[in-house]
């Protein structure tokens, strides 16, 4: 029983992952302890980096590892700037302008000059923080871990972020798919979440009604639920639509949950858009309770996230971990989460999503055979164990390639390194 103010650790996860698996993670962590971290990313909420990185920093320090989260700031036309990144690295036209990478640069340069990334490790997330890498003097590895789906990229972008991409030791990302061509090492850690955050910790039934209630929402009629960021990518108005359909047949009730990110400008905009189809059955709602989102993924008959591109969609695990089906996108990470047919369905389109949903909501046996189905698959394979061994495991190769000490604490030459083969590889 953890006491009040305790933060998780790996022993925690014993009931999940095993006595074995748990000695195995604590003894790569002895051989790390000490080591300083810095995770970089562009907000404290909002999405999945933001919900993984706070628990991962919290398990590296229960670790033992000097952990640290940094989040970079910028004024409004440096993230609207970004997110066309963003979207382009996700196969989206973009026209980069001069202007547009002089503030792009010079943000970046501001933060680097604001911040002390002296650490012996340092994980830059996505493309926001990217060229601060440039503008810091590195003391051991610099990892960049984009978490977008990177399968079909614009040229153009890749061809710009490919200078300050190079400078880099490593590169994670979440899917096969996403690798790229380039000369630097490549992983995939796939992400995770953590099963005792507020998001996904247990409810009592009492406690789940509370919530709902207290947010309006109805309990006379099965719930289809998404939670998401209000972002065009997740298709929101796609989802209304398949519900519109599957009510001709089922009646239920559809709750569209999202957020809007500090760095992410086009949400309002979404957002809005939203407001215009609310109706009685049919309720969109802005904030960000992380126990009321458990409510409803608890409670939901069916959770859908109908992504058109997706890194990986970390709402579908927490969903599933809840023993509740989802209906994902057939795209980018939600296909190695999901399935299909056996823990959920995989959709390509409106009328595909309609047909699933009335399928679930019609059927009592299969949402529950799922359900347990979608439970064990996260408990195997994406709990934040795994993703923090995968971390422990690349920190460790460094050591050994660079032969890391606190008394040398620079690198070796990118020439040095180019002529072995890095462990990150591996």
């Amino acid at each position: 029983m953890q006491s009040r103010h305790a933060i998780s650790t790996v022993e925690d996860y014993e009931p999940f992952i095993g006595q074995q698996a748990v000695e195995r993670i604590l003894a790569k962590g002895r051989k790390l302890s000490g080591r300083s971290i810095a995770h970089v990313n562009s907000t404290y909420f909002g999405g999945g980096v933001a919900e993984i990185l706070s628990s991962l920093t919290l398990l590296m320090r229960a670790l033992g590892l000097d952990a640290e989260w940094r989040a970079i700031q910028g004024p409004p036309d440096f993230f609207s700037i970004t997110k066309k990144m963003h979207n382009a690295l996700q196969g989206e036209p973009i026209r980069l302008t001069d202007i547009k990478k002089e503030i792009y640069e010079d943000i970046a340069f501001q933060n680097a000059i604001r911040n002390r990334f002296d650490h012996d490790y340092v994980v830059v997330h996505d493309p926001q923080p990217l060229p601060l890498v440039e503008f810091s003097r590195k003391r051991g590895p610099w990892i960049w871990r984009c978490h977008v789906d990177m399968a079909h990229p614009s040229r153009d972008i890749w061809e710009y972020l490919a200078g300050y991409i190079e400078q880099y030791d490593a590169m994670i990302v979440s899917a096969e798919e996403y690798r790229q061509p380039w000369r630097l090492p490549q992983r995939v850690f796939q992400p995770a979440i953590d099963p005792f955050s507020i998001i996904n910790r247990e409810l009592p039934e009492g406690e789940v009604d509370r919530r709902l209630r207290h947010y309006g929402v109805p309990l006379d009629l099965p719930l289809v639920v998404q939670v998401s960021r209000f972002d065009r990518w997740k298709d929101p108005h796609g989802v209304i639509r398949a519900f519109q359909i599957a009510r001709r047949v089922k009646d239920c009730t559809l709750v569209l949950v999202g957020n809007v990110a500090t760095d992410d400008p086009e949400g309002p905009a979404v957002y809005e858009s939203l407001l215009r189809e609310k109706e009685e059955r049919v309720l969109i709602l802005s904030g960000e309770d992380t126990s009321f989102v458990n409510a409803l993924q608890r409670r939901a008959a069916v959770v859908l996230q109908k992504s058109l591109r997706e890194g990986f969609g970390l709402t579908v695990a927490e969903a599933m971990w809840k023993r509740t089906p989802v209906i994902g996108g057939n795209v980018g990470g939600i296909r190695y989460q999901i399935e299909d047919g056996v823990n959920g369905f995989l959709v390509s389109s409106v009328e595909e999503t309609a047909d699933r949903l009335v399928r679930l909501l019609s059927d009592e046996q299969l949402r529950r055979r799922m359900g347990e189905a979608a439970r064990e698959t996260v408990r195997q394979r994406f709990l934040m164990t795994r993703y923090l061994e995968q971390y422990l495991d690349l920190m460790d190769g460094f050591e050994t390639h660079y032969r890391l000490r606190p008394e040398t604490p620079a690198l070796s030459t990118r020439e040095e390194a180019a002529g072995s083969e890095s462990p990150a590889t591996h």
